[in-house]
């Protein structure tokens, strides 16, 4: 990756899934590709496709080109499981919406095989939140707005993700008022708002007090839920909500409450 100005102080590494489905909690991943760039700009790629135990519908094999005869043979998610999580150990992470949908899907699947994948202390720099926030398109508008060029393989793991790196350092040359460093670029990515409890803000602060921050019991207290309608917290549990959110649910039927911490 040669982008003049920006400075790396740990890896970063850019990742794409391709996954049976858009489920966060219930799809499985079919293929990933991980590209780890180090502060000297050279870079390893890992990509493996992986045994998802499940058929891959044909909704999902028409987009990524992946039959379940291609990973009959591949290993499950559990058995790399260890490998990948030290690979990614002590790196920021980078790659086209993977906020909204890779990062949780890939904590889900470490979450299944018994580990914990944890962005504490890491920067995130979605590419797709750049772009958006500039010229809003999809990845291969962003490949030909970018680099000039037709995305070929689109829906390949591994070509989304190199074409993900080239459209980062495409942003950083036309964006030259860009951070040029991960502390700012994570920054610059979050669209997490302060009163969240959860990523996905489904659950929030207003002054004290924990509420629901969704569907038609926004703003209702979650203490008064768990009296009034418990039921709703049982169907978020069982829901494709991420686990941030129903571990609050959880807790919550069993009189437990995030408390505020003070700053």
């Amino acid at each position: 990756m040669d982008i003049p100005g920006l400075k790396l102080e740990k890896p970063i590494i850019f990742f794409d899934l391709e996954t049976t489905g858009l489920n966060i909690k219930n799809d499985r991943i079919v293929e990933i590709s991980a590209a780890k760039i180090m502060p000297d700009g050279s870079m390893e790629i890992k990509t493996r496709r992986i045994n998802p135990e499940r058929p891959i519908p044909a909704e999902s094999t028409a987009i990524h080109g992946i039959k379940d005869s291609d990973v009959a043979n591949e290993p499950k998610f559990k058995s790399i499981s260890s490998s990948l999580l030290l690979f990614f150990e002590n790196c920021d992470l980078s790659g086209y919406n993977i906020q909204n949908f890779d990062l949780p899907v890939l904590a889900e699947e470490f979450r299944r095989s018994g580990l914990i994948f944890s962005i504490e202390g890491r920067k995130i720099v979605d590419v797709q939140t750049i772009f958006h926030k500039r010229e809003p398109r999809n990845l291969g508008a962003a490949y030909k707005f970018f680099c000039g060029k037709d995305l070929v393989n689109a829906h390949s793991a591994e070509a989304d993700v190199l074409a993900t790196i080239e459209i980062f350092e495409g942003e950083f040359k036309k964006y030259q008022d860009l951070p040029k460093t991960i502390d700012g670029l994570h920054e610059f990515c979050n669209n997490r708002k302060p009163e969240w409890i959860d990523n996905s803000g489904k659950f929030k602060w207003q002054g004290d007090t924990v509420v629901v921050g969704f569907g038609k019991n926004e703003g209702i207290p979650l203490k008064e839920i768990t009296v009034n309608n418990p039921d709703f917290l049982r169907w978020m549990i069982n829901a494709a909500f991420p686990s941030d959110a129903t571990d609050i649910a959880k807790k919550a039927l069993t009189g437990k409450f995030p408390e505020k911490t003070l700053k």
